[in-house]
């Protein structure tokens, strides 16, 4: 099917990625999630299933393939109550921006995964956190992103699809995530 939506939340400025204090000066920060999030919404205009994608960020990011939802600063799971009520509660998927090789066959599986079983979840891949939301159907869901996140979304919907695909389950929380990132973009140009 060709109706899923697509919702991107996104931080901006110098609140971009605050866990990676340690590791990145402010701007380097900004730069790092600006482009990771323009590499995942990339990825998203180019899956068949995906016929609308939405940016919600505080401000909009012109030259990206969305739509803006405006980020009234309220939080994200609000943000995303907010969001999902004004797109009508149509086939939804939320995905973090910080998938660095987040490809479309990943996206593809979880939709198809939700549109088999109603709704699935990506975890990262500690399996506690949650890093995509599906939701085929139009029944009541609470978000509830933040660490350790998966628990409370599963226990919303204990029948919903678990998609465990490496892509999907790498996001960049922390120093050592991007230490890891650095070195598989090192081992990659080595070879």
């Amino acid at each position: 099917m060709t109706d899923w939506a697509a919702l991107v939340p996104l931080k901006q400025g110098v609140e971009s990625k605050s866990r990676l204090r340690e590791a990145l000066e402010p701007a380097e920060r900004m730069a790092l999630a600006s482009a990771m999030a323009a590499r995942v919404m990339t990825c998203l205009s180019n899956v068949n299933a995906i016929n609308s994608l939405y940016l919600l960020a505080p401000t909009e990011v012109s030259e990206w393939p969305s739509h803006w939802l405006p980020d009234s600063g309220r939080g994200l799971n609000p943000e995303l109550e907010s969001a999902r009520a004004q797109l009508g509660n149509r086939p939804l998927l939320v995905i973090h921006a910080d998938l660095p090789h987040l490809t479309v066959q990943d996206v593809q599986a979880l939709l198809t995964a939700a549109d088999d079983r109603g709704c699935a979840f990506a975890p990262d891949r500690h399996g506690r956190g949650t890093n995509a939301v599906a939701l085929r159907d139009a029944n009541p869901f609470r978000f509830a992103f933040g660490r350790d996140s998966l628990t409370p979304h599963r226990q919303q919907r204990p029948g919903a699809a678990i998609v465990e695909r490496a892509a999907l389950g790498f996001d960049i929380d922390t120093p050592a995530d991007l230490a890891e990132l650095h070195d598989m973009c090192a081992a990659r140009l080595k070879s």
